[in-house]
């Protein structure tokens, strides 16, 4: 057993991180859960398409509303204690919900409200929690930290948990939001075992939260590879969220694959990511980090070259298959470089500039996708996330040496203009 948690989680990774990785995890077997049942609320309850996607919706846009006031928070609080009640206030929220499905009370608008207030505290939570890991592990280890912490969410969240919610919501409604708490309550408790400094990061701050926000703002924008990795990943969200939002139907009519296939097309994506990020480690030190950088985007604009060309459903699912083994690699390996190099007491407010890149992006693709689809067929979205991708990609690609190692790019900076 020792062997496993030792595998799993290095012994110099810390016994602080391996408390943080149970909680995450155990959130994450919630949130999969959530995953398939929230859509299966909302549709038992409407089969309004505009209301089933305003769900969808409802929980992304507190991202684009509090991403940067939630990151501000997180540099002026103590980080673990507001992970704790933001998820105590999820929990609460959850209950409601729970009861009010169990006695027969729920409609539509109380379900599109929960999902809106999940969805609020959610960026609090993650934007905290985002944070504790670069307080716990050393520099270099920040890689295979991400990574296992990624190889929980592919696995207990992507794959685990939708079939398990599936099969709890056909028990009954309310069941597996119950369940929810449950894990939601367990993650709480793991937590609360991490140990860490009480109180904020830094000093007592005497300015307006809208200050700090700015500062942390400027501070991404005096940094070059910071910045211009932000740059790359909202340019990267917007052409994956053009073709991503069409999926459903492009599996459905141009592959013939059924619903069963646009599942299958998930799934091989998932397990792609579960492989590649259980061999992070191996990849890591045999690959130099700008190279494996650039193989990631590279294989990105391939992506959607290939989807655009084939149609057949199994090499379809190959396609998919890939990607996920590169996409979660580019996730923890962003995701590092940029905690390497940003300053602790800049980690909240930074991150979330990066999560209204990830999260606007992908919502500004998902709006040009519709369009694209719409005047020039199922196949446009794909075209233009290949064309847009590879220039960008091109843009950038010497660059990325300079981005890998962001970290010493920061040091200097902060040598000379002394902060």
């Amino acid at each position: 057993m020792s062997r496993i948690l030792d595998a799993v989680a290095p012994p110099r990774l810390g016994r602080g991180f391996r408390w943080l990785l149970a909680s995450s995890w155990t959130s994450n077997l919630g949130d999969g859960i959530a995953l398939a049942a929230g859509p299966l609320l909302v549709a038992s309850e409407t089969r309004s398409p505009i209301l089933v996607s305003s769900a969808v919706l409802l929980q992304q846009l507190p991202w684009l509303l509090f991403a940067l006031y939630a990151g501000a928070v997180a540099d002026r609080l103590d980080r673990k204690q507001l992970v704790v009640v933001g998820s105590v206030l999820r929990a609460l929220v959850l209950v409601a919900l729970t009861v009010t499905i169990a006695t027969g009370h729920v409609n539509i608008a109380v379900v599109l409200g929960a999902m809106f207030l999940l969805g609020t505290a959610e960026v609090f939570v993650d934007t905290a929690a985002g944070t504790l890991m670069p307080m716990l592990v050393e520099k270099p280890d920040y890689g295979i930290a991400q990574a296992r912490l990624q190889t929980g969410f592919i696995t207990l969240n992507q794959l685990a948990g939708a079939p398990i919610g599936a099969a709890l919501f056909a028990v009954g409604r309310a069941v597996p939001f119950g369940v929810q708490v449950v894990t939601l309550l367990l993650a709480i408790v793991l937590v609360l075992r991490v140990a860490l400094p009480p109180g904020p990061v830094r000093e007592a701050a005497d300015t307006h939260v809208l200050r700090d926000i700015a500062e942390g703002v400027r501070w991404l924008l005096r940094h070059p590879p910071v910045r211009t990795l932000t740059l790359v990943i909202l340019a990267f969200n917007v052409t994956w969220g053009a073709a991503w939002s069409v999926l459903v139907l492009y599996s459905l009519d141009v592959l013939d694959m059924g619903p069963v296939g646009y599942g299958l097309l998930t799934t091989a994506a998932a397990l792609g990511g579960l492989l590649s990020t259980t061999c992070f480690g191996w990849l890591e030190r045999k690959v130099a980090l700008a190279t494996l950088m650039r193989a990631c985007l590279l294989l990105e604009v391939l992506m959607h070259l290939a989807l655009a060309v084939t149609r057949e459903g199994w090499i379809a699912m190959v396609i998919l298959f890939i990607f996920g083994m590169y996409a979660f690699v580019w996730g923890a390996l962003s995701s590092a470089v940029r905690q390497r190099a940003v300053p602790t007491e800049f980690q909240g407010r930074v991150g979330s500039v990066y999560a209204v890149g990830v999260f606007g992006g992908a919502v500004v693709g998902a709006a040009l996708g519709g369009v694209l689809a719409e005047h020039g067929g199922l196949l446009a979205p794909f075209w233009f996330a290949f064309v847009g991708s590879g220039l960008t990609l091109a843009l950038v690609w010497r660059q990325l040496g300079h981005i890998a190692h962001a970290d010493e790019e920061s040091l200097r900076t902060t040598e000379a203009t002394g902060r």
